[in-house]
């Protein structure tokens, strides 16, 4: 469901891209629902989810505000979330899990996601690579929202423990000025494939996109 994406989206922007702190106020709903290009049935379902689960609480005559919860509502994934690891083990973790994401979300995600996808996509460009912090929540975001389109929950669920390898690889590569213009004809050509909801040129495309950071890395 929609809803169920933007409550994800509105939750990364408070964990992730710490847009929001504890106790701080969202935006108005009409606000909020433009920036995140949904309609206000949309937002509010996505925020009555986030509520449930105790991430944000609506403080009568005052607004949404975010609550302390918000930090611990995703899954608790155990040890493999703690695991210190090499740089090379989490880009190959990568290269195994998220072609198939790209796959499944070009088959599966709605219209709305692959929107999501595109506009995340399209905003990791050489403006942002020359602000590495900026860069990396965009990176984290277009991602994100593949992993959300597959519609699979182990998926949604694995993909913070890969952030570590995309955010190391993202710091890393923004130095260099041809993997920063290969990132962005990459993920040009990703985009492409998912919009035409072409499953194998997705998949392909992310798997040559991973190969050539991992290239730029000298992890190979």
């Amino acid at each position: 469901m929609l809803s169920e994406t933007i409550a994800d989206t509105i939750l990364s922007m408070i964990t992730i891209d710490k847009t929001y702190s504890a106790g701080d106020k969202l935006p108005n709903e009409t606000l909020l629902a433009k920036e995140l290009h949904v309609s206000r049935t949309t937002l509010r379902e996505a925020i009555r989810i986030l509520i449930t689960y105790g991430a944000l609480e609506i403080q009568r005559g005052r607004g949404t505000f975010v609550t302390d919860r918000a930090f611990q509502v995703k899954p608790d994934l155990g040890p493999l979330a703690n695991v210190s690891t090499h740089l090379k083990d989490l880009y190959e973790m990568r290269l195994i899990f998220e072609p198939e994401a790209a796959y499944w979300a070009a088959l599966r995600g709605t219209d709305a996601e692959i929107e999501h996808i595109v506009e995340y996509g399209r905003k990791v460009d050489a403006t942002a690579a020359l602000v590495p912090e900026l860069l990396v929540k965009r990176e984290y975001r277009f991602h994100l929202a593949i992993s959300q389109a597959t519609h699979n929950e182990y998926m949604k669920a694995l993909f913070p423990v890969l952030y570590q390898a995309i955010f190391n690889g993202v710091s890393v590569t923004s130095k260099y000025d041809k993997a920063i213009l290969e990132n962005i004809v990459n993920h040009q050509t990703i985009l492409e494939f998912i919009e035409e909801r072409n499953g194998d040129g997705a998949r392909i495309a992310m798997k040559m996109h991973i190969l050539h950071a991992m290239k730029m890395l000298n992890l190979k």
